[in-house]
């Protein structure tokens, strides 16, 4: 079911959760008292997951968690869909990225439980307000915060020396000036890479966002892409063509290869502006630049309202088919809410989407070896500030997944020279227009 029924159908489930009122509510919170048992199957690819389930199980002796890495972000999602439309195999709890969320609600109906009606009341104001938005979809909350992805500025402190620039860069206007000048010590030389990945939609967009670009909206059946008439996109676009045209960023070095990697450790690739989950994949990956690098905020537009926006993040989501929705539960309610539950997460590498934790003085110290690795710096209290900096989330179409393809046929020839990204963002919302009718949803500009 991928057309106009679908969508129809989600809208009059919603429509029969809004009638049902407080019959539904009482039945959801009679689900989730009472003593919880048996075993929670979880489906989820974050190793940060694996040192919970021991200190949960302590706490709640009768219930076991089974918890399995099916797989990346996308075949994780990739493996509950088909599930979903086999009928079997379900998980009970399952994770996905923010920006796949709403794929989920609006594509597959009935797959996802509303936990609007279970005791998740005054939780808004425990999280950050990127995150919480994100897991509030079509007038619901389908899943619970988990982490999330603040962008930040990681760079190589030793090069930005060896250049001459004795501060990062506060604006993009300095960020330009500086590539120029981290250029100049040669043709290896880059202050960042963009591009050898071109299905990497996120970043791009996590500039648009940080600018406070809004092209995407949800209204019902009514979906709104504004992308190639957006002045803030076209502003992030010429900046970043400019970029290109200039030579001033390498744009054939994929995003984790070994390569890109090999390129933090000698200097020769400067600086990587991404979410808040990066400093163990830099020192796990570029080990040899351990002492070098830096943490300082994302550089910012003069005047833009938006002063960051973040690139990743994910959610714990409780599948409607579940039969043990009592223990499930538990299991959001301990990794997501709870002090216990929240700290060991942080502790195993995982970013806090909880407010209490950012300010948490242990999280704000780091561990002793990224502190080393970032030349003692207290890397967590940048990068703390910079999710508090994320006012607001990015609204993603209900189907995100084939758009990052898509962007990946339109964008890839332009970091290779043969484009430009206007003319590849006219051609993306194109796509994106055709497909989204394709589903059911009334588009417009």
């Amino acid at each position: 079911m991928n057309t106009r029924t679908r969508v129809t159908a989600l809208l009059a489930a919603t429509a029969m959760i809004a009638l049902s009122g407080c019959g539904t509510s009482q039945q959801q919170s009679a689900d989730t008292e009472g003593e919880a048992s048996g075993t929670v199957t979880v489906w989820a690819w974050e190793p940060a997951l694996k040192p919970l389930v021991a200190k949960f199980e302590k706490k709640y002796p009768n219930i076991t968690i089974k918890l399995t890495n099916v797989g990346t972000a996308p075949k994780t999602t990739s493996s509950f869909t088909n599930a979903f439309e086999a009928g079997s195999g379900m998980p009970d709890v399952v994770q996905f990225e923010y920006s796949t969320l709403p794929q989920i609600v609006y594509g597959y109906q009935g797959a996802l439980e509303n936990l609007s009606s279970y005791p998740i009341s005054g939780w808004e104001d425990d999280y950050t307000s990127g995150p919480w938005s994100s897991v509030n979809v079509s007038d619901g909350i389908y899943g619970v915060p988990m982490d999330s992805g603040p962008m930040a500025m990681f760079y190589n402190k030793a090069t930005f020396d060896k250049a001459g620039i004795s501060e990062p860069p506060k604006t993009w206007d300095e960020f330009y000036e500086a590539a120029k000048k981290i250029h100049a010590l040669g043709d290896n030389y880059y202050i960042s890479s963009y591009g050898g990945d071109t299905n990497d939609s996120n970043s791009i967009v996590a500039f648009w966002a940080q600018a406070g670009a809004k092209p995407f909206a949800m209204d019902g059946e009514n979906l709104t892409i504004s992308l190639k008439n957006d002045e803030t996109i076209k502003k992030v676009n010429d900046y970043w063509q400019r970029m290109i045209d200039e030579g001033l960023i390498a744009t054939n070095i994929p995003s984790w290869s070994d390569e890109w990697f090999r390129s933090f450790a000698d200097g020769t690739n400067a600086a990587v502006i991404t979410g808040a989950w990066m400093p163990a994949n830099l020192a796990g990956s570029s080990a040899a630049a351990a002492g070098d690098w830096r943490v300082t905020p994302t550089p910012v537009w003069p005047g833009a309202e938006t002063i960051n926006s973040s690139n990743g993040g994910s959610t714990l989501a409780l599948a409607a088919s579940s039969k043990n929705k009592k223990a499930a539960w538990k299991w959001l309610e301990f990794v997501s809410h709870d002090e216990e539950g929240i700290a060991a997460y942080t502790d195993a590498g995982g970013f806090p989407s909880n407010k209490a934790r950012l300010e948490d003085e242990d999280f704000l110290k780091g561990s002793d070896e990224l502190s080393k690795y970032f030349g003692g710096q207290e890397y967590n209290k940048v990068l703390a500030q910079s999710a508090l900096d994320v006012k607001e989330s990015f609204a993603f179409p209900p189907f995100w997944g084939y758009a990052m393809t898509a962007f990946g046929d339109e964008f890839g020839p332009v970091f290779q020279g043969g484009g430009k990204l206007d003319d590849a963002v006219a051609k993306w919302q194109s796509k994106l227009d055709d497909y989204g009718k394709q589903q059911g949803f009334t588009v417009k500009e």
